[in-house]
């Protein structure tokens, strides 16, 4: 009995786990995402203008159990545990930011529910605000959700600011695009801080 060889077998997992990422039903394509502006593209690095968005948002510590807890909060929120038991379409990405020992995460609400007034949450430890508009340097990459692939893209986005000469005057944030399910390769996952314009 022959073997295949080894080329072979990696050529059939690569095209298998794209048929598959094709084939997800609920994939990123599906959600509102922020409509912002490119000013400056160099390979995985851009410099994007965001507009003032409204955010949903909770806090939460490092772990990723409480990481966890903290995604089901704001779930529950967009499912109807808000004052109007109004449900909200998912959006993308996912924002959180860090600093120290506590974190928060973000949930960007639709442009139409923002602009009719987002309900207020059942939960108090969800809230509601704004989430100014700018200018930020951003980093895209691939891969699982893990503290060091986020330290590795924030230091190389760093590491590109400083060679840009741009001045940052905030700290770094992670955007997540795609469910969980999304096979790691094709996962958008980004760093991004806000720099002066």
């Amino acid at each position: 009995m022959k073997h295949k060889p080894m080329w072979t077998i990696a050529a059939g997992g690569v095209l298998l786990l794209t048929v598959a990422a094709c084939a997800l039903p609920a994939g990123r394509g599906k959600y509102e995402s922020p409509d912002y502006q490119v000013e400056a593209a160099d390979g995985a690095f851009e410099v994007r203008d965001y507009p003032t968005m409204t955010v949903v948002s909770t806090s939460m510590t490092t772990d990723d159990d409480r990481r966890n807890s903290a995604f089901m909060k704001l779930f529950r929120y967009i499912s109807g545990q808000n004052e109007k038991d109004q449900k909200i379409s998912m959006t993308t990405p996912v924002f959180s930011t860090r600093q120290s020992d506590t974190a928060s995460m973000s949930f960007v609400v639709p442009a139409e529910v923002a602009k009719a007034g987002a309900p207020a949450a059942n939960d108090e430890s969800v809230t509601i605000s704004e989430r100014k508009g700018g200018r930020f340097a951003v980093y895209r990459y691939s891969g699982r959700w893990t503290d060091e692939l986020n330290r590795a893209a924030t230091e190389k986005l760093a590491a590109w600011i400083a060679e840009q000469g741009l001045r940052p005057i905030g700290e770094p944030e992670t955007a997540n695009y795609d469910p969980p399910y999304t096979p790691p390769p094709f996962r958008r996952n980004e760093v991004l801080v806000r720099i002066a314009k």
